[in-house]
């Protein structure tokens, strides 16, 4: 897998990671001692990895396999054991394919189980007796049952941009902005829109300018968005139907730079005919201001940068 290991989702993942293989080297590396004393008895071999499961945190199957990566047990799991396994060739198997040769316990990258059919992590312990290698010792686990820490991801503070549809942009410099109904009344729709997120609890919205729509967090209702239609819009008795409320003291967007930040959006809009602003987004508590663009380019940027113009993204529009 082909990855940029430096981004801080990736650089999460590595560390849950590292977490688990830490949680586990040990009681692998133990039940894998065992084992070696029992390997060529399966009803043994059996029963000491069904005995093993508890001392193995948070594993859901643990069996034992050749040199060759054929199954030489059943499956043990919290259930019982499952000899339908028994002589399996795991040895094509995401987690066998890419063992690295000096390590003697190693976790797999994520993959999709074939029994479960759920994302899957599986450890695979070397077994030795009398320092020879005779096998391996393997564990799966599944996602949903592992310990992730409780800190949550959160965007990073850069900006980003993400290339879209090579159709369109191969295309883009053949069309030209069409006045939306929306743009019609931009100096109408953007002082209500401004009023929602201040004083109504909207803390993620996105102004969808070529269809003349608007989509809507509320803090009242953070799980389902609302779609403001047109009608809604141009209408600021649109606000009487949400509650007030106070402007989130945690929010990382001050409410001052709400205004800025829809001006500048009204900005990119109209500033050019070929190249012009689709849909923006803010969210008040990451501070992230999403842009995609008519040549489907998208852009996320932090809001000071996006208020300042003097960053990369500004370098490039201009």
């Amino acid at each position: 897998m082909d990855v940029d290991n430096d981004t801080p989702l990736r650089q999460r993942i590595l560390r849950q990671r590292a977490t688990l293989h830490n949680m586990l080297i040990d009681p692998m590396r133990r039940v894998a001692r065992r084992c070696a004393k029992v390997w060529e008895d399966r009803p043994s071999l059996d029963h000491l990895l069904t005995e093993s499961m508890p001392k193995v945190p948070y594993v859901s199957y643990l069996y034992a396999l050749d040199r060759n990566g054929i199954q030489i047990s059943s499956n043990a799991s919290c259930d019982g054991l499952m000899p339908e396994d028994f002589g399996r060739d795991r040895s094509h198997r995401p987690y066998m394919t890419s063992l690295p040769p000096n390590r003697d316990m190693s976790l797999s990258e994520a993959y999709i189980s074939l029994r479960a059919n759920r994302p899957s992590v599986t450890a695979i312990q070397r077994v030795y007796r009398d320092d020879q290698f005779i096998g391996y010792l393997g564990g799966d686990f599944d996602l949903r049952g592992l310990p992730i820490t409780k800190e949550l991801y959160s965007e990073p503070t850069r900006w980003r941009q993400l290339k879209g549809d090579p159709a369109i942009r191969g295309h883009v410099f053949q069309q030209c902005r069409i006045q939306s109904r929306l743009d019609e009344h931009i100096d109408e729709i953007l002082p209500t829109l401004e009023e929602l997120v201040v004083e109504s609890g909207v803390f993620h919205l996105k102004i969808h300018f070529s269809s003349s729509r608007a989509t809507i967090w509320l803090l009242d209702d953070p799980f389902r968005y609302q779609l403001l239609e047109f009608e809604d819009l141009v209408d600021p008795d649109v606000c009487l139907a949400f509650p007030h409320r106070d402007y989130p003291t945690d929010a990382v967007v001050p409410q001052d730079q709400i205004r800025p930040i829809f001006d500048t959006f009204r900005h990119l809009r109209f500033a050019d005919d070929t190249i012009y602003l689709r849909a923006g987004s803010i969210n008040v508590f990451n501070g992230i201001v999403g842009l995609n663009f008519s040549c489907d380019g998208s852009h996320y940027i932090p809001f000071d940068q996006f208020l300042a113009r003097d960053s990369e993204f500004w370098n490039g529009i201009g």
